[in-house]
């Protein structure tokens, strides 16, 4: 459930179909760079009710996921 809206958060950010997303999309190949995952990350903050930390090791959507999922297990 946390990856499916994370996903329509994402294809709405940057004007794509949603279907063409999954876990190993990487942000990069999206054409999403530093300064609009810092904005989505602020999104996720509003959306998920977590904090995520900025960190070069998040690359795909998957990886945003996990981090997501930590949150709300801590």
């Amino acid at each position: 459930m946390v990856q499916e809206k994370l996903i329509a958060l994402i294809a709405e950010n940057i004007d794509c179909d949603a279907a063409e997303l999954n876990a190993s999309t990487e942000f990069e190949s999206l054409g999403i760079d530093s300064l609009d995952i810092a904005e989505l990350l602020m999104t996720v903050e509003d959306e998920f009710g977590v904090s995520v930390e900025m960190d070069p090791a998040l690359k795909t959507i998957g990886d945003l996921t996990a981090k997501i999922e930590e949150g709300q297990n801590a």
